[in-house]
């Protein structure tokens, strides 16, 4: 069993302010989890902990029910792949895998059944007698993910694996590392800057900034009802649009904000707690935009720049009162830049953040009276 359990986890450096302040997060057995945020977030600190390479400040880490805080690194039952491969490079494709388990005290036959095992999985098995120096960058970072499954340890431990492969190439990459957790059915940390990364791959997604976890969830969960402003904007690509403005009204059709060039939107939220003339943040993700005039809010403005996907523009258009914002468009549609476009947006789109950056519960319909506040729940 891989059952990982943070509790209060801290990590200070000579005395100085948290690097990690009191993380709690619990992961399943056999879960995928991303651990993801900007540079200096903290997460690669955190996987560092979990291996045993850095010390643990304060708190508790758990594996399998085990408390392994002063547990060195060998005894923990973990592997981990690093950004760089790490192979050696005097050594073939077999000997780097068999090195460890040599080290370990397997048998020669042991040894060899599980290479050719994790050779098999990760299709490798025709490059066992390479050197890395014959080898592409995405083979490897296979041979350095076989490393680690021939260990047949309790929890896998990714540090960016994909950061140093092409564009075709990580993609390719990460449907392996998607299908070789199906078939292991692995306890998985897996840290990345990529949200995308993060999405396709991740049961459980954990947005960290400046040494604290901003939100733990699902991938849906995290894009559809984002918690704070921070998670909001760095889930989901292009990211999130934002309206700075001001309620003028709240009653039981939602909340009512002003933006700049007196443009008034509504958004379809609890207004349970919300005074009209606070301070708030409105929310738009690019897909809930519609070219034309529909049923919903009028907005209009100024095609600025388009970028041509295939099946999909993405169009940068300037709105009235000098907002800039990301609108999905029909690829096949040809729009020209200068080109005056009408827009609409029905009030359920909108999201809403209060002064302090946590979102509005949005309403459910016939239990308007219960909804409260997320940071309240």
């Amino acid at each position: 069993m891989a059952h990982v359990n943070i509790k209060q986890l801290r990590k200070t450096y000579d005395g100085r302010a948290d690097v990690l302040a009191g993380l709690n997060l619990d992961i399943r057995d056999g879960e995928f989890c991303v651990l993801v945020g900007p540079s200096g977030c903290g997460k690669s600190t955190l996987l560092r902990m979990l291996c045993g390479l850095e010390e643990i400040s304060g708190g508790e880490l758990a594996i399998g029910g085990q408390v392994v805080n002063h547990l060195p690194p060998a005894e923990r039952g973990i592997a981990m792949v690093f950004q760089s491969y790490a192979l050696y490079p005097h050594m073939n494709v077999y000997k780097n895998m068999a090195f460890g388990l040599k080290v370990a005290g397997n048998s020669k036959s042991e040894i060899d059944r599980r290479i050719r095992h994790a050779a098999s999985i990760l299709k490798i098995d025709h490059l066992l007698q390479r050197l890395p120096r014959e080898l592409s960058g995405g083979q490897r970072q296979r041979v350095a993910i076989g490393r680690a499954i021939v260990r047949q340890p309790r929890l896998f431990l990714f540090d960016e694996p994909l950061s140093n492969l092409d564009a075709a190439l990580r993609v390719q990459t990460r449907l392996e590392i998607a299908k070789l957790h199906r078939q292991l059915a692995a306890t998985i940390v897996y840290v990345t800057h990529d949200q995308v990364e993060a999405m396709t791959l991740g049961d459980k997604i954990v947005v960290m900034h400046e040494g604290r976890i901003q939100q733990a969830g699902t991938p849906l969960e995290l894009y559809q009802q984002p918690q704070n402003l921070f998670v909001a904007g760095f889930i989901g690509s292009p990211k999130m649009n934002f309206f700075q403005g001001v309620v003028t009204r709240c009653d039981d059709r939602g909340v009512q904000v002003e933006i700049a060039g007196g443009l008034r939107l509504l958004a379809d939220v609890d207004p349970t707690g919300v005074q009209v003339g606070e301070a708030v943040t409105l929310g738009l993700r690019a897909e809930q935009i519609r070219e034309g005039l529909g049923d919903g809010q009028p907005l209009r403005g100024v095609v600025n720049l388009v970028e041509h996907l295939g099946e999909a523009n993405f169009l940068y258009v300037s709105l009235d009162g000098d907002h800039d914002i990301v609108v999905r468009g029909d690829g096949n549609r040809s729009v020209r830049i200068g080109e005056q476009v009408a827009l609409s947006v029905q009030s359920q789109a909108f999201h809403l953040f209060d002064a302090q950056g946590q979102a509005l519960r949005r309403r459910q319909p016939g239990n308007l009276q219960s909804a409260r506040r997320l940071d309240e729940a």
